[in-house]
């Protein structure tokens, strides 16, 4: 807006006054000047005002508000002044990754924004309103310890609290030990200890699978059912699809299980048409599940070992496995822990499957590995980044443009969370 009084015709107050009063008095070159009431002057000086006031006047303003809008979407609290400055002078010299790194220094981005960030994985509401566990922890601590994300389905690991805090010991039967470490506030950033999952539950190495046979995991997903609940929602928290997204009527029902009717209604076109297209890539791979269970009168996960028979199959196989088996007797029957992808063919091979690992193997470790392998996976990450940061989901084609180099700097840089919660940080910091 041009704040110029002359501009528009006003020379001074007095003119502005005989103009308004008396007209007649107007002479000579005056003539062609406008006429200006009063309000309209008013109105003019008023949004010369206002526009004055919106346009910044200290140097260096848009650096310091996007410095400040990155340790916002990270940390989830303002910064103190000191650390705002370092950030605002990294932006300035054109290097706000530095800056974002200076805000996942700050113990928020552990104890809220990444707490929250992994909470709705660990139950089946996708609630964030649940205590402190054993799987959120060890999402908290890999991401601190820049341990490779690509481990999380697999690893032998979980974080437990330091041995200096005075808490209960972990527990496979209760959540005592996190509630504990909770409630006394300790800081997630430096109160987290990276440890063997072998070396604190009744798991053998072999049979841990990372965020997958934590408590609080099998609590949620190996309880009661038929083990099914662990594979859909592994799929939908990890590669970001539900069953009705990665539905394929075209392969093969062979190793759907005894429980599920073939002709459901009495109409067998329900089973083809509808059934059998989660169920043929669902059943083969959830069979790794095959030899856990949530025990609810005893609080804890069991896993059959070598050498444990289930009285009721005669085999390690869960007895879960082999309920309503009358519903169709023809069906499969679970032997043992065997799992294939039958995914790495037809429309669900656009999940990128990795072809250096085999399209089959016996147990939840090395379908953890197959999971987490995966484009889909890599790509998942990167999308929940993305929405946590910049507080909506990925959208016109930048945004899309931007999900993909992402996740290739996510993989190129060894499954690294961290960057990829810089990036996301530096793309939105101007949102």
């Amino acid at each position: 807006m041009n704040c110029d009084l002359a501009h528009i015709g006003i020379r001074s107050k007095h003119r502005v006054t005989t103009m308004h009063n008396t007209q007649t008095s107007v002479t000579g070159s005056d003539r062609t000047k406008p006429r200006i009431p009063h309000r309209l002057i008013g109105l003019t000086l008023l949004g010369c005002l206002l526009s004055a006031q919106a346009i910044p006047t200290v140097a260096g303003d848009l650096e310091r508000r996007q410095a400040k809008r990155i340790h916002d979407r990270i940390a989830g609290i303002p910064p103190s002044d000191a650390v705002l400055n370092a950030m605002e002078l990294d932006i300035i010299n054109n290097n706000p990754f530095a800056a974002a790194q200076k805000a996942m220094d700050s113990s928020a981005f552990y104890n809220v924004t990444l707490k929250n960030f992994a909470a709705p994985w660990t139950n089946r509401d996708q609630s964030v309103f649940v205590p402190l566990n054993d799987y959120t922890a060890t999402v908290i601590g890999m991401v601190r310890d820049q341990t490779p994300f690509n481990t999380v389905l697999s690893a032998d690991l979980v974080y437990v609290g330091a041995s200096n805090l005075g808490l209960p010991a972990y527990s496979m039967s209760n959540n005592n030990h996190y509630e504990a470490l909770e409630t006394q506030g300790e800081d997630l950033k430096t109160a987290l200890v990276a440890t063997a999952q072998s070396s604190v539950t009744s798991l053998p190495a072999s049979a841990t699978a990372g965020v997958m046979t934590t408590r609080a995991a099998s609590e949620a997903f190996f309880k009661a059912g038929t083990n099914r609940a662990m594979f859909r929602f592994t799929l939908m928290n990890h590669l970001c699809n539900d069953l009705e997204q990665v539905k394929d009527i075209t392969r093969a029902p062979d190793r759907i299980r005894q429980d599920v009717s073939r002709s459901p209604g009495g109409d067998s076109r329900i089973f083809m048409n509808s059934c059998v297209g989660c169920h043929s890539g669902m059943d083969p791979m959830a069979q790794a599940f095959a030899y856990y269970n949530f025990d609810e009168s005893l609080g804890r996960l069991t896993y059959n070992s070598p050498g444990m028979i289930d009285p009721v199959t005669g085999t390690r196989v869960q007895e879960k496995y082999h309920i309503n088996a009358d519903v169709f007797q023809y069906g499969f029957s679970t032997p043992d822990d065997r799992w294939d992808n039958y995914w790495r063919v037809g429309q669900n091979a656009l999940l990128g499957w990795n072809s250096a690992l085999p399209d089959g193997g016996n147990g939840a470790k090395s379908l953890g590995m197959e999971l987490e392998n995966s484009e889909a996976f890599a790509q998942c990450q990167v999308k929940k980044v993305f929405k946590a940061v910049c507080l909506r989901s990925p959208g016109d084609a930048t945004d899309r443009t931007q999900i993909d180099l992402m996740t290739a700097s996510f993989k190129a840089n060894n499954y690294n969370m961290k960057q990829v919660f810089a990036d996301a940080a530096v793309f939105c910091m101007g949102d």
